[in-house]
């Protein structure tokens, strides 16, 4: 039987119970990470957006180490408080409006599916609760980069004015 603080780490490691979502646990840990990013935002701004962030990166390490040693895989399905920290990191530059979470959202998805380099590399080659997070952190910065452009360059706002005319809003 698991110790406590063992249990502790997979509660943290699952996202409190996103990472058994039966279909895409990863989505539903992104998800998770937005009404927090929004509080957190609402409550203290960007700086505290990116101090939870910091926070949930250092807990993921370690309770993903727990759920490595408990699940016996690397960076098994139910670990997803890789992608509540990733997300969260997506959205550390730009006001956190509900519009700007969906697109930081969909942008996060794409870089943490595509891994591009050097999260791919991350993902294969680094062992433990750190390479669980790493890639993750870094599609979280590849999502913050294309969110950040998309919004500080007016196309974000400008594209949901043409979709509420389209909807004749």
């Amino acid at each position: 039987m698991a110790s406590g603080w063992s249990r502790l780490g997979l509660v943290i490691a699952a996202g409190f119970g996103a990472g058994y979502v039966p279909v895409a646990p990863g989505t539903a840990g992104s998800a998770l990470a937005l009404p927090v990013a929004w509080g957190l935002y609402r409550a203290g701004g960007a700086l505290l957006v990116a101090a939870g962030a910091v926070l949930v990166t250092l807990a993921g390490i370690w309770a993903s180490n727990r759920a490595e040693e408990h699940y016996g895989e690397h960076d098994c399905q139910h670990i997803v408080v890789d992608e509540i920290a990733g997300q969260l990191l997506s959205v550390v530059v730009v006001p956190c409006t509900w519009l700007n979470l969906l697109v930081a959202f969909g942008w996060f998805r794409l870089f943490d599916s595509v891994k591009p380099f050097p999260a791919g590399w991350v993902d294969r080659e680094m062992p433990g609760g750190l390479g669980v997070m790493l890639d993750d952190v870094i599609a979280g910065v590849y999502a913050a980069g294309a969110t950040a452009l998309l919004v500080h360059t007016g196309l974000v706002a400008s594209g949901a004015r043409h979709v509420a005319a389209l909807l004749g809003w």
